[in-house]
């Protein structure tokens, strides 16, 4: 009967967000409410609310079922779109450098707030029954495991690292063949750039759904995960999300400001979309729609760029994913352990986490297969890792966040150097012309 009350509810506040659009209302306020009514419902009738679940699990099922068409038709286009082969390696190699560069920042970052806020501190063993020690892949299973052997099956198993290599040899032929024989491959091209329309024109009919999926996943992570869960890893919760904040705010901003030369305030109230469909789905590749719409329709960067960098940051060099959470989870696992590492093993950490942040793209669960390795690397108990599954939802929002805020940042600055951002454009809009729409 209560579960059937809850229904109730959540069809009237589902037509509430709905009477809100009608009324003009901003969709980043629609999105917010959506976010506190969520929480209102999970915490107030707890697991109960776990009805309505499925409303946000349905939503992140579409955006989902997005990503692989999206990615390959995108990539594909993005490179028969480039001049020539050389600019397709400048690009490739711009990209990659910033993505390593902002996530080793992103691991001293999170080392040096370990440091201060020592969040381990206190924090009894608990061991988890439920938590099962992840076999590390070797650096040969990593290389054959990114290889595409069967870029069908790999599609259907989501393993974009794979459908990405396979979009890149395909579009590096179109380019050679449209060179030789431009009367055959035309026709080719335009399917593709046509067919990559299509694909937008979906993602801007989902992502219009946003506020009443984020409805149901908040009223799930909430009915799941209370405040009573939260409360002793809370100091670790909370250095996560400050560590975040420092590096969007801190690196972010200062390579936005000085390398980009543009307002960062601007530019990231022209990804906030991306950011809170990131925050609130908890997948980088998931949010990949959002970023690539935002890129090119606020940031005012060329669609060929934002296609190839976004889908590389969404699998590989993740800010926190790959950089601040393997280097927190190694310091506090470590203090838990009262295990001492001294300077050096804090240098040899950096350098394991920011390879390991490309050496593990093509595995799934991304950050908490890098944490293992890094725990491994470090000699550190890989069990330790078990007291921070109560709160992996909570932390991987701030993760998901920084990671795509990251992805964007690299893309500029990719886009910038390559002459592929409007910044005329993008600085003659208001801030106030940059309303949260999707």
């Amino acid at each position: 009967m209560l579960q059937f009350i809850i229904l109730i509810i959540s069809i009237l506040l589902i037509g509430l967000l709905y009477f809100l659009k009608t009324k003009k209302i901003s969709f980043g306020n629609r999105v917010l409410i959506a976010m506190i009514l969520g929480i209102a419902i999970g915490s107030i009738f707890k697991k109960n609310a776990l009805v309505i679940e499925p409303i946000g699990k349905i939503y992140v099922n579409l955006i989902k079922m997005l990503v692989i068409p999206l990615v390959t038709t995108s990539m594909i286009s993005s490179i028969t779109n480039l001049d020539n082969t050389a600019k397709l390696k400048s690009i490739g190699f711009k990209t990659i450098g910033w993505l390593i560069a902002t996530t080793a920042i992103a691991s001293i970052i999170g080392l040096i707030v370990s440091i201060i806020m020592d969040p381990g501190a206190g924090i009894k063993i608990v061991k988890d029954a439920s938590f099962k020690a992840r076999e590390i892949p070797s650096f040969a299973d990593v290389l054959i495991d990114l290889t595409p052997s069967n870029p069908v099956a790999d599609a259907a198993n989501a393993k974009i690292v794979p459908v990405i290599i396979f979009s890149m040899f395909v579009g590096i032929a179109i380019v050679i063949e449209n060179s030789k024989k431009p009367e055959v491959i035309k026709p080719v091209i335009n399917f593709i750039n046509g067919f990559a329309q299509i694909m937008f024109r979906i993602t801007k009919m989902i992502l219009k759904i946003t506020p009443y999926g984020v409805y149901g996943l908040m009223a799930g992570v909430s009915a799941k995960y209370g405040f009573e869960t939260l409360l002793p890893l809370g100091k670790f919760v909370v250095a996560i999300y400050i560590a975040c904040i420092i590096q969007i705010i801190l690196v972010h901003s200062t390579l936005i400001t000085f390398i980009a030369k543009i307002n960062p305030i601007k530019f990231f109230k022209a990804i906030l979309p991306a950011q809170i469909v990131a925050f609130t789905t908890r997948s980088s590749y998931g949010t990949l729609p959002a970023t690539i719409k935002s890129l090119t329709e606020r940031v005012k960067i060329s669609d060929r760029i934002a296609s190839f960098v976004a889908p590389m940051g969404a699998s590989m060099g993740m800010n926190a994913c790959g950089g601040l959470y393997p280097v927190m989870a190694a310091m506090f696992v470590a203090r838990v352990y009262n295990i001492n590492l001294n300077f050096s093993q804090y240098i040899i950490l950096i350098v394991v986490t920011t390879i390991a942040s490309f050496g593990t793209a093509g595995v799934p669960g991304t950050a908490s297969i890098m944490s293992t390795v890094v725990l491994s690397s470090m000699g550190l108990p890989v069990e330790g890792m078990a007291m921070l599954l109560g709160v992996d939802t909570v932390i991987d929002m701030a993760r998901t966040a920084t990671n795509v805020t990251g992805a964007a940042v690299s893309a500029l600055l990719v886009a910038n150097s390559e002459g592929e951002f409007n910044k005329k454009e993008f600085n003659n809009q208001k801030l106030e012309e940059l309303k949260l729409t999707l």
